[in-house]
């Protein structure tokens, strides 16, 4: 071999070998080395998004600014109430308030005292008493304080013309309301307090009505401030009625003694004949922040806008029952939110007039005979007079 041709096939050995996947000829054959996966290609990074000073600081703003309140279903009460705050505040010192839809007063009491965002809510005296037995809440005082007392809600129980005593409803399908409302606690706590043991139902009140006009339901009960707007708007013909319940039992040592007129319900009541209920208490309540924290003050700027504007509530077409409101009443057992209480002892005037409360019921009591000497009926008519006569 010459030379020149030595080193064409010097050149071209190793391209052949490689070419027919041979190893050296002087070498044992091995396995080819793996191929080494290929790395998938990582996704496209997003541009990082970059907050101005200008966003950092409406966020901050917003969230110093606003309050959340739980109210209750909608067409409730609460849910209106919730809503007069909302337009009569917006806005006043750059406050905004939040209605948040609730199931009402039984489940408020629990979501002030666990749901994180929640500052704010209407709930009632006896739901208070529930949350503080309820062995699973550790101290429930310390967490939940009031701003201020506000009105009485009333009980309705509506049936049939066929039902003419409350009495008769006893082992009979009774609609209170969806499960954990405000009428579920405080409509069957109000039946037992009676001694009136029913079969209860838990639908929503336009499906309870329903229910009722077919016939599948002996009663419907709703507590909550007159007027309801679904009893008040309620076409049942006079087919129905508003029952009568006694101020008796167990009910008279816990809640108070209210009547539904026919000007509340011209359908469901006649004119002249007032239906005596029972009725119970309702607070706005705050979470108990440490005083000073952010969340207090936001609770405090509430509490300022709320006490200095309250005469626009007072006026068309808030709900009628702000009208009943005394911002010094006082809720016994339970704490007032502190912001509350310097506002009322160094700025608070005279108050509106307030709806008979606890401690009223109380008073009339303490300057009677023994409840067991008197008739209550009797000493249902008592008292409405005696609070008649001061002025109420």
């Amino acid at each position: 071999m010459t030379t020149r041709a030595a080193f064409w096939l010097a050149l071209l050995l190793p391209w052949t070998v490689a070419q027919a996947g041979a190893q050296p000829v002087d070498g044992p054959a091995a396995p080819a080395p793996a191929r080494p996966a290929r790395a998938a290609a990582p996704p496209p990074r997003a541009p990082a998004l970059r907050e101005t000073a200008e966003d950092v600081a409406l966020g901050s703003h917003l969230n110093a600014n606003t309050v959340a309140v739980i109210s209750g279903t909608p067409g409730g009460t609460y849910f209106r109430m919730a809503s007069d705050l909302a337009f009569v505040l917006d806005g006043v010192d750059d406050l905004r308030v939040l209605p948040v839809m609730g199931k009402g007063a039984g489940q408020n009491a629990y979501d002030l005292r666990y749901l994180r965002g929640i500052d704010i809510g209407f709930v009632r005296t006896d739901s208070l008493d529930q949350l503080r037995k309820d062995k699973r809440v550790g101290n429930a005082r310390s967490h939940i304080a009031y701003i201020a007392r506000l009105f009485n809600d009333e009980l309705h129980v509506v049936a049939g013309r066929d039902v003419t005593d409350i009495r008769q409803l006893a082992g009979r399908k009774v609609s209170f309301d969806v499960r954990g409302s405000g009428t579920d606690v405080s409509g069957r706590a109000m039946f037992a307090g009676l001694g009136l043991a029913v079969d209860p139902v838990n639908v929503d009140q336009p499906t309870a009505l329903a229910m009722l006009e077919r016939g599948e339901i002996a009663a419907m009960v709703s507590v909550a401030a007159k007027p309801v707007a679904v009893l008040a708007e309620f076409q049942g013909g006079d087919r129905f009625r508003l029952l009568d319940v006694p101020f008796a039992g167990g009910a008279a040592e816990s809640y108070m003694p209210a009547e539904l007129t026919h000007a509340d319900y011209p359908l469901l009541a006649s004119e002249g004949a007032p239906v005596r209920t029972l009725a119970v208490g309702t607070i706005l309540g705050a979470y108990n922040w440490p005083k000073g924290s952010e969340r207090y003050n936001r609770i405090a700027r509430f509490v300022d806008a709320f006490f200095s504007r309250y005469d626009a509530f007072l006026k068309p077409p808030r709900h009628p029952k702000w009208r009943e409101v005394n911002l010094s009443a006082e809720v016994p057992d339970w704490p007032r939110f502190p912001a509350a209480k310097d506002w009322l002892e160094h700025r608070g005037g005279q108050a509106p007039k307030l709806a008979a409360a606890p401690g009223e019921v109380a008073q009339f009591l303490g300057q009677r005979r023994g409840a067991s000497e008197v008739d209550r009926d009797q000493l249902y008519q008592e008292f409405l007079k005696w609070r008649d006569g001061r002025g109420r």
